[in-house]
C-alpha cells in the first residue's frame, strides 16, 4: 500500500495547483486534486509555494485548517465513492449532496464523520467502523427529511 509522507503529500498539491494555473497537462489524480484546490480559492497562498507549504505547521490553537488535509480528505471521500467503499458510501454522499444541493457541501459535511470514525478508531484501538461511517453520513442525508416530502415512512 502506498503511504506518502506529510511533504510528498503538500508537494503533490503544490504542484497540482501550479500546473493547474499554469495550464499545464494533469494526469488523473492531479484532475481531481485540481478541482477541488478551483472550490477552495482560500488555500492558494498555502499552495503557491512548496518550500514554504513543507515546513508550515498547523495547530488547533491557530484556529486555521490545515489545507493539506482538508483537500486530502475530499481526494479520500471522492476515491470511497468512486469504488463504493466502504460499502454504501457511495449512495449516502449521493442522497447527502442531493439534499444538500452541493456536492462541495456534502463533501464537507461527510469529513465530519470520517473525522469521527478515525478518531473513535484512534481511541479504541479498534479498526474503523465503515458501517458506524455509512450511518452517519445517512443520518445527516436524512435529518429532518420525513414529513417535508422527502422521504416517505413506509
Amino acid at each position: 500500500m502506498f503511504q506518502p509522507s506529510q511533504t510528498d503529500v503538500r508537494r503533490f498539491f503544490c504542484a497540482a495547483h501550479a500546473k493547474q494555473r499554469q495550464r499545464l497537462p494533469l494526469d488523473p489524480m492531479e484532475t481531481i486534486a485540481a478541482r477541488w484546490i478551483a472550490e477552495h480559492p482560500e488555500y492558494d497562498a498555502d499552495l503557491a509555494d512548496v518550500e514554504a507549504a513543507v515546513a508550515a505547521v498547523y495547530t488547533v490553537e491557530e484556529g486555521r485548517t490545515n489545507p493539506f488535509l482538508h483537500l486530502s480528505m475530499h481526494l479520500t471521500i471522492e476515491e470511497q465513492c468512486s469504488i463504493d467503499q466502504p460499502i454504501g458510501i457511495r449512495q449516502a454522499v449521493a442522497l447527502l449532496a442531493a439534499r444538500r444541493g452541493s456536492l462541495h457541501e456534502a463533501h464537507h459535511e461527510v469529513m465530519e464523520c470520517l473525522g469521527e470514525m478515525v478518531w473513535a478508531s484512534q481511541c479504541s484501538g479498534l479498526p474503523p467502523d465503515g458501517a458506524a461511517y455509512i450511518d452517519a453520513v445517512r443520518r445527516r442525508a436524512t435529518a429532518g427529511a420525513a414529513g417535508k416530502g422527502i422521504i416517505r415512512p413506509a
